[in-house]
């Protein structure tokens, strides 16, 4: 085992929590470690390709978990510099106001937060400049009041979606420009500029970006950051445990192994955990001692538990005309985010666009999405298909319990429990609801499953929109960290990953993991003065 030299601050994670966090405090001279289990990821033809994304898996982790029957699977995380941003679809949303509050779902309680949106409206602001968010205000009925407009314009629908949102509007619904984080200029008709980073291609979602054009952590702040000289990254760390001292009040070391078997500790006088819910978690659980025999800063035994990760629908359906879109990442619908219909008085969830299908996205299910093509015309190929797809994507709120958790054994094997029924009956009546609504937006009757990744509905293995695992609250009985995301049993160690989420609401997560990391990195800045 070798020695490092003492940081004033060390960061697990490069990814939307740890990469952000990392950018703002670059600036204060303060001695700054980022340590990535990863590398950077490598830049080739495949970051675009179909197959070797959605198919085959290329960039995700090889490592097994078991569910809660024993069964393995490979969880979705990618492990690159930028973490898990490198390859998500950049839709930026802020919570709703409600959601920090208490809210009755069907399927039970979705907990208030210890702080409120108001505590959170500045540090989404500047989270939005920083990611580049575009977006448009004031069409989203369920948004929450804003200090100013979005930072950069919203953009532009072609034509299919345009036609799509004209015609929402006219059934009396209130589509919004969906706010998405590309370093994009438009003309006046809404085509990227000459200089664009951003093309607006079909690659957005779920791919890497080769051309920058994506606000990723590693493009946005993990590159920015290490151009002050008191930053550093290694690369190829993977962060194996935590040590404390005797009395196991504050953490002396992160003890990191890098690919030949060597390990390096790394000492900070505060210590950051930012891996993600998950491994978050597990890091905490393994880095059990003496002074914390069920796991770090898991005197509440919370830790690991209220995993929450949504209740997610990926659908096609198939426009009577031809959807020529290429960046159909535009539209949201959040008519039926806060509330029921038809009687039904519970929230049922968002409505946004996915990136555009393509036939080799719809090849695992060949022969089923052939019987659905012949709708069109019999013989159609699954391309021919995919050229009338409109991809939607459904989003409900799932809710904390304290059974689904992340566990590791002894001998490092990992254990995720989660229950698939959890709050589901909200999704269900938005999915009758948006398919009641398609003859009238010049689709057919029916939508389909369309593969997200190498999985698709609400398989165990979709991670994307991990939370809950070390909620963060004012009593240390029920709670892992407190609300500037200390852990309440450690004086210098911090969690600024999805892990301090309380409930996760109907959208995105990763702008309020952003904007949470930019306020504790105020704090931070002040403790360390």
């Amino acid at each position: 085992m070798s020695e490092n030299r003492h940081y004033d601050v060390v960061i697990i994670g490069t990814g939307a929590g740890g990469g952000t966090l990392a950018w703002k405090l670059a600036p204060t001279g303060k001695r700054i470690l980022l340590l990535e289990r990863g590398d950077y990821l490598p830049r080739e033809r495949d970051n675009w390709d179909t197959t070797a994304v959605f198919t085959s898996g290329k960039y995700l982790t090889d490592e097994k978990w078991l569910d809660s029957d024993g069964d393995a699977f490979v969880p979705e995380q990618n492990y690159y510099v930028g973490g898990n941003t490198k390859f998500y679809g950049a839709a930026l949303f802020r919570l709703r106001p409600e959601d920090f509050g208490e809210i009755r779902h069907h399927g039970g309680i979705s907990p208030a937060w210890p702080l409120d949106y108001t505590d959170f409206e500045p540090w989404y602001t500047e989270a939005e400049r920083l990611y580049v968010v575009h977006g448009q205000d004031g069409e989203d009925p369920t948004d929450g009041p804003r200090q100013g407009p979005f930072p950069y314009p919203r953009v532009e629908h072609e034509p299919r979606i345009q036609q799509l949102h004209d015609d929402l509007e006219r059934a009396g619904h209130h589509p919004s420009h969906l706010p998405i984080g590309v370093m994009l200029d438009q003309d006046a008709d809404g085509n990227a500029t000459r200089t664009s980073a951003c093309i607006r291609c079909d690659r957005v979602d779920g791919f890497p970006c080769l051309l920058r054009g994506k606000a990723d952590a590693e493009t946005v702040c993990v590159e920015p950051a290490l151009e002050h000289p008191n930053v550093d990254l290694v690369t190829g760390a993977r962060v194996e445990r935590l040590e404390t001292d005797a009395g196991g009040r504050r953490v002396t070391a992160a003890v990191a192994v890098a690919a030949d078997g060597t390990e390096t500790r790394y000492s900070g006088d505060i210590v950051v955990v930012a891996c993600g819910a998950l491994n978050s978690a597990l890091l905490l659980l393994k880095s059990a001692n003496e002074a914390h025999p069920n796991g770090l800063a898991n005197s509440s035994d919370q830790v690991g538990r209220n995993y929450m990760r949504h209740n997610n629908l990926a659908l096609m359906a198939l426009s009577v005309e031809p959807n020529p879109t290429r960046f159909q990442k535009t539209l949201a619908l959040n008519d039926w985010y806060l509330t029921g219909d038809d009687g039904w008085d519970y929230p049922m969830g968002g409505i946004q666009m996915l990136g555009k299908s393509d036939g080799e996205m719809l090849r695992g299910k060949a022969p089923h999405w052939a019987a659905f093509g012949a709708k069109l015309t019999p013989g159609r190929s699954l391309e021919m298909i995919a050229r009338h797809a409109v991809d939607f994507w459904l989003s409900n709120e799932d809710l904390p319990r304290p059974e689904n958790r992340i566990t590791v054994d002894a001998d490092g094997t990992v254990h995720l429990a989660v229950d698939n029924k959890n709050n589901t009956e909200g999704l269900k009546r938005l999915r009758r609801k948006l398919e009641s609504m398609l003859t009238h937006l010049g689709m057919h009757e029916e939508t389909h499953h369309r593969k997200v990744y190498l999985y698709e509905g609400m398989d165990i293995a979709a991670t994307a929109h991990q939370a809950g695992t070390a909620r963060f609250g004012l009593d240390p009985a029920t709670s892992v960290l407190d609300t500037t995301c200390k852990a309440h049993d450690l004086d210098n160690l911090y969690v600024v990953d999805s892990s301090f989420f309380v409930s996760i609401g109907a959208v995105n997560p990763t702008l309020t993991i952003i904007a949470n990391a930019l306020r504790v990195g105020e704090i931070i800045h002040e403790r360390l003065g």
